[in-house]
Protein backbone atom coordinates (compact mmCIF):
# COMPACT_ATOMS: atom_id res chain seq x y z
CA UNK A 1 0.00 0.00 0.00
CA UNK A 2 1.43 3.61 -0.86
CA UNK A 3 2.13 5.92 2.33
CA UNK A 4 -0.59 8.56 1.31
CA UNK A 5 -3.46 6.07 1.69
CA UNK A 6 -2.67 6.03 5.29
CA UNK A 7 -4.64 9.27 5.13
CA UNK A 8 -6.91 8.10 2.87
CA UNK A 9 -7.76 5.32 5.47
CA UNK A 10 -8.02 7.71 8.35
CA UNK A 11 -10.53 9.94 6.51
CA UNK A 12 -12.56 7.14 6.25
CA UNK A 13 -12.24 5.91 10.07
CA UNK A 14 -13.86 9.33 10.87
CA UNK A 15 -16.77 9.13 8.10
CA UNK A 16 -17.02 5.55 9.71
CA UNK A 17 -17.52 6.86 13.24
CA UNK A 18 -19.00 10.43 12.62
CA UNK A 19 -20.84 9.75 9.25
CA UNK A 20 -21.70 12.65 7.07
CA UNK A 21 -20.96 15.53 9.27
CA UNK A 22 -17.62 17.92 9.65
CA UNK A 23 -15.58 15.63 12.00
CA UNK A 24 -16.96 12.94 9.65
CA UNK A 25 -13.94 14.56 7.28
CA UNK A 26 -11.69 15.82 10.55
CA UNK A 27 -12.59 19.14 10.80
CA UNK A 28 -13.22 20.54 14.22
CA UNK A 29 -16.10 22.36 14.08
CA UNK A 30 -18.64 23.88 11.13
CA UNK A 31 -18.04 27.60 11.82
CA UNK A 32 -14.17 27.84 10.48
CA UNK A 33 -14.86 24.81 7.97
CA UNK A 34 -17.72 27.52 6.04
CA UNK A 35 -14.37 30.42 6.80
CA UNK A 36 -12.56 27.86 4.91
CA UNK A 37 -15.00 27.54 2.14
CA UNK A 38 -15.19 30.85 1.23
CA UNK A 39 -11.69 31.11 1.13
CA UNK A 40 -11.12 28.66 -0.82
CA UNK A 41 -14.28 30.02 -3.07
CA UNK A 42 -12.20 33.35 -3.64
CA UNK A 43 -9.92 31.75 -5.63
CA UNK A 44 -12.30 32.59 -8.39
CA UNK A 45 -11.71 36.00 -9.78
CA UNK A 46 -13.36 38.44 -12.74
CA UNK A 47 -14.32 37.91 -15.51
CA UNK A 48 -14.90 33.87 -14.09
CA UNK A 49 -17.38 35.04 -11.37
CA UNK A 50 -20.09 35.19 -13.98
CA UNK A 51 -19.66 31.09 -14.67
CA UNK A 52 -17.18 29.13 -14.25
CA UNK A 53 -16.01 25.10 -13.76
CA UNK A 54 -14.41 24.21 -10.90
CA UNK A 55 -13.20 20.92 -9.62
CA UNK A 56 -13.15 20.08 -5.79
CA UNK A 57 -10.36 17.92 -5.23
CA UNK A 58 -10.65 15.72 -2.13
CA UNK A 59 -14.53 16.29 -2.15
CA UNK A 60 -14.98 13.99 0.58
CA UNK A 61 -18.96 13.95 1.50
CA UNK A 62 -19.09 16.86 -1.10
CA UNK A 63 -19.67 19.41 1.81
CA UNK A 64 -18.47 22.53 -0.68
CA UNK A 65 -21.11 21.74 -3.09
CA UNK A 66 -23.43 22.41 -0.01
CA UNK A 67 -21.73 25.36 0.81
CA UNK A 68 -22.21 26.66 -2.71
CA UNK A 69 -26.51 25.76 -2.71
CA UNK A 70 -26.49 27.48 0.42
CA UNK A 71 -24.57 30.98 -0.75
CA UNK A 72 -27.10 30.68 -3.91
CA UNK A 73 -23.15 30.44 -5.88
CA UNK A 74 -25.03 29.28 -9.10
CA UNK A 75 -22.48 30.36 -11.43
CA UNK A 76 -20.18 27.68 -10.45
CA UNK A 77 -20.66 24.21 -12.38
CA UNK A 78 -18.91 21.68 -9.86
CA UNK A 79 -17.46 18.59 -10.09
CA UNK A 80 -16.01 16.72 -7.05
CA UNK A 81 -13.22 14.29 -7.31
CA UNK A 82 -12.02 11.77 -4.49
CA UNK A 83 -9.65 8.99 -4.03
CA UNK A 84 -11.99 6.72 -1.28
CA UNK A 85 -14.77 5.28 -2.92
CA UNK A 86 -16.60 5.74 0.28
CA UNK A 87 -16.63 9.50 0.17
CA UNK A 88 -17.42 9.42 -3.80
CA UNK A 89 -20.68 6.41 -3.11
CA UNK A 90 -22.06 8.90 -0.68
CA UNK A 91 -21.43 12.09 -2.23
CA UNK A 92 -23.44 10.74 -5.50
CA UNK A 93 -25.88 9.46 -3.62
CA UNK A 94 -26.50 12.88 -2.23
CA UNK A 95 -26.02 14.66 -5.24
CA UNK A 96 -26.71 12.05 -8.87
CA UNK A 97 -26.76 14.83 -10.89
CA UNK A 98 -23.17 16.06 -10.43
CA UNK A 99 -20.40 14.12 -12.02
CA UNK A 100 -18.01 12.63 -9.49
CA UNK A 101 -14.32 11.39 -10.47
CA UNK A 102 -13.12 8.30 -8.67
CA UNK A 103 -9.19 7.68 -8.83
CA UNK A 104 -5.66 8.28 -7.77
CA UNK A 105 -4.82 10.88 -9.85
CA UNK A 106 -0.67 10.01 -9.43
CA UNK A 107 -1.52 6.60 -11.18
CA UNK A 108 -4.23 8.23 -13.49
CA UNK A 109 -3.88 11.47 -14.59
CA UNK A 110 -5.25 11.29 -18.23
CA UNK A 111 -8.87 10.49 -16.70
CA UNK A 112 -9.12 14.04 -15.20
CA UNK A 113 -10.35 16.51 -17.28
CA UNK A 114 -9.50 20.19 -17.32
CA UNK A 115 -11.30 22.96 -15.38
CA UNK A 116 -11.01 26.69 -14.85
CA UNK A 117 -9.93 26.24 -11.07
CA UNK A 118 -9.36 23.44 -9.12
CA UNK A 119 -9.65 23.39 -4.76
CA UNK A 120 -8.05 21.46 -2.64
CA UNK A 121 -9.56 22.12 0.91
CA UNK A 122 -7.81 19.99 3.20
CA UNK A 123 -5.66 17.51 1.11
CA UNK A 124 -2.27 18.72 2.41
CA UNK A 125 -3.29 19.54 6.20
CA UNK A 126 -2.53 16.39 7.97
CA UNK A 127 0.29 13.79 6.81
CA UNK A 128 -0.50 11.04 9.81
CA UNK A 129 2.73 8.48 10.63
CA UNK A 130 3.98 10.41 7.19
CA UNK A 131 7.63 11.83 7.70
CA UNK A 132 7.50 15.75 6.33
CA UNK A 133 9.93 14.84 3.33
CA UNK A 134 6.86 11.91 2.34
CA UNK A 135 4.30 14.09 2.88
CA UNK A 136 6.02 17.18 1.22
CA UNK A 137 6.71 14.69 -1.98
CA UNK A 138 3.47 13.38 -2.10
CA UNK A 139 2.07 17.64 -2.40
CA UNK A 140 4.94 18.08 -4.75
CA UNK A 141 3.63 15.19 -6.91
CA UNK A 142 -0.02 16.30 -6.74
CA UNK A 143 -0.16 20.39 -7.04
CA UNK A 144 2.17 19.79 -10.02
CA UNK A 145 -0.38 17.49 -11.78
CA UNK A 146 -3.19 19.35 -10.56
CA UNK A 147 -1.95 22.95 -11.83
CA UNK A 148 -1.38 21.37 -15.18
CA UNK A 149 -5.42 20.31 -15.34
CA UNK A 150 -6.42 24.30 -14.53
CA UNK A 151 -6.76 26.75 -16.97
CA UNK A 152 -7.10 29.88 -14.47
CA UNK A 153 -5.95 28.67 -11.35
CA UNK A 154 -6.13 26.45 -8.02
CA UNK A 155 -6.49 26.80 -4.06
CA UNK A 156 -4.94 24.25 -1.48
CA UNK A 157 -3.79 25.03 2.21
CA UNK A 158 -1.36 23.88 4.98
CA UNK A 159 -0.93 24.28 8.07
CA UNK A 160 0.98 27.19 9.37
CA UNK A 161 4.65 27.40 11.36
CA UNK A 162 3.68 30.27 12.85
CA UNK A 163 1.70 28.63 15.99
CA UNK A 164 2.59 27.79 19.41
CA UNK A 165 3.10 24.36 19.10
CA UNK A 166 2.59 21.78 16.10
CA UNK A 167 0.94 18.59 15.92
CA UNK A 168 3.55 15.67 14.53
CA UNK A 169 0.45 14.32 12.39
CA UNK A 170 -0.06 17.65 10.46
CA UNK A 171 1.97 19.04 7.41
CA UNK A 172 2.97 22.10 9.32
CA UNK A 173 5.08 24.13 6.02
CA UNK A 174 7.23 27.43 5.99
CA UNK A 175 6.05 29.76 3.52
CA UNK A 176 9.83 29.61 2.15
CA UNK A 177 9.60 26.06 1.73
CA UNK A 178 6.56 25.94 -0.26
CA UNK A 179 7.32 29.81 -2.26
CA UNK A 180 10.52 28.43 -3.28
CA UNK A 181 8.85 25.47 -4.32
CA UNK A 182 6.46 26.87 -6.32
CA UNK A 183 8.36 29.98 -7.81
CA UNK A 184 11.25 27.06 -9.12
CA UNK A 185 8.79 24.52 -10.44
CA UNK A 186 5.14 26.08 -11.25
CA UNK A 187 4.25 29.37 -11.25
CA UNK A 188 5.41 33.16 -9.68
CA UNK A 189 1.82 33.96 -9.69
CA UNK A 190 0.47 33.15 -6.79
CA UNK A 191 -1.40 34.89 -3.78
CA UNK A 192 -0.88 34.10 0.21
CA UNK A 193 -4.25 34.05 2.04
CA UNK A 194 -3.29 34.38 5.93
CA UNK A 195 -6.04 36.30 6.67
CA UNK A 196 -8.50 34.28 8.03
CA UNK A 197 -7.72 33.43 11.58
CA UNK A 198 -6.62 30.00 11.23
CA UNK A 199 -3.81 27.95 12.00
CA UNK A 200 -3.31 27.01 8.80
CA UNK A 201 -2.60 29.37 5.25
CA UNK A 202 -4.25 29.09 1.64
CA UNK A 203 -2.40 29.68 -1.56
CA UNK A 204 -3.88 30.25 -4.85
CA UNK A 205 -1.79 29.64 -7.64
CA UNK A 206 -2.88 31.18 -10.97
CA UNK A 207 -1.11 30.76 -14.71
CA UNK A 208 -1.18 34.42 -15.77
CA UNK A 209 -1.05 36.98 -13.69
CA UNK A 210 -3.86 39.20 -12.44
CA UNK A 211 -5.39 42.36 -14.20
CA UNK A 212 -5.00 45.47 -12.50
CA UNK A 213 -7.30 47.96 -13.51
CA UNK A 214 -6.61 51.76 -12.90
Amino acid sequence: MKKYFKIVRHYEHCLDQYGDTHLGVDWPNPEDLEKRFQVMLEVIKPPFTSHASLLDFGCGASHFYEFLLKTKNTNIEYSGLDISEKFICLSQKKFPEINFFCLDILEQPALVPNFDFMIMNGVFTEKRDLTFEEMFKYFSNVITICFAKVHVGLAFNVMSKHVDWERKDLFHVSLDTITNFLTKKLTRHFIIRNDYGLYEYTIYLYKEPSSWQK
